[in-house]
């Protein structure tokens, strides 16, 4: 590297050091609140949910936080055989190879079926927080909790209900409980001390529906929304 070349990104180096070190953080209060907007994306179910979510958090130093984090969406998918694991494709197949055999539907039928969802998480556990810049709080968390999901099948002609209750009963709603994991991250724009906007992305595995589905299940999660800061400032307190 040429000397004149090194002298500039040395003296690079030092001006933006300084200015980042004149523009960290100073006040960092004790807890924030979060509620916003938010999506979950299933690529593998082609389903894209709107919904709500909302975090609490408790800064126990100003590099990490100890929080609780709620969410709840709503959506639509179409479930096509393509979707469900062996043992069930292969019992629907047998019941729709009889049913063609009887001359009851044509060889082309195909079962698809327009489903309804509602989707609540909840996860709790630390988030890591880079706060050298006044602006903005860079943050990274391990994404672990529960996620219950609840849905309603709803089949367009008599065979696929019948099928379909076959599988999941004649109400055509199911339910199921798993654990989720996975990690997330985001920033917070700091328009005030006690105010900001945050943006957050998490991407998350679970296997939910194993009985009928084939595999797990990876999703992300978007957030965006205010953010509400109180409490004193930990800074002062160090």
């Amino acid at each position: 590297m040429r000397p004149k070349t090194l002298s500039i990104l040395v003296l690079l180096f030092i001006v933006l050091a300084s200015l980042t070190s004149f523009a960290q953080q100073t006040y960092v209060n004790r807890y924030d609140l979060f509620a916003g907007y938010s999506f979950l994306d299933t690529p593998s179910l082609n389903g894209l949910q709107n919904g709500f979510n909302t975090e609490v958090g408790w800064n126990a130093k100003t590099w990490v936080a100890l929080g609780a984090d709620f969410s709840v969406f709503t959506g639509t998918n179409n479930l096509a055989t393509g979707q469900l694991n062996t043992a069930v494709k292969q019992e629907l197949g047998g019941q729709i190879l009889q049913l063609i055999e009887a001359g009851i539907i044509p060889p082309t039928y195909q079962l698809v079926v327009p489903t309804s969802s509602t989707v609540l998480t909840f996860s709790a556990g630390p988030q890591f927080n880079y706060r050298h810049f006044k602006a903005v709080t860079l943050f990274a968390r391990p994404a672990l909790g529960v996620l219950h999901e609840g849905a309603t099948l709803k089949p367009t002609d008599l065979v696929a209900k019948a099928l379909v209750s076959g599988l999941i009963g004649p109400q055509l709603t199911t339910s199921d409980n798993v654990v989720f994991y996975g990690f997330g991250g985001g920033m917070d724009f700091n328009l005030s001390t006690h105010f900001g906007v945050r943006t957050a992305a998490d991407f998350v595995h679970y296997n939910v529906f194993s009985n009928l589905l084939n595999g797990g299940r990876n999703s992300v999660r978007f957030s965006v929304g205010p953010t509400f800061r109180f409490g004193g400032n930990i800074v002062a307190n160090k």
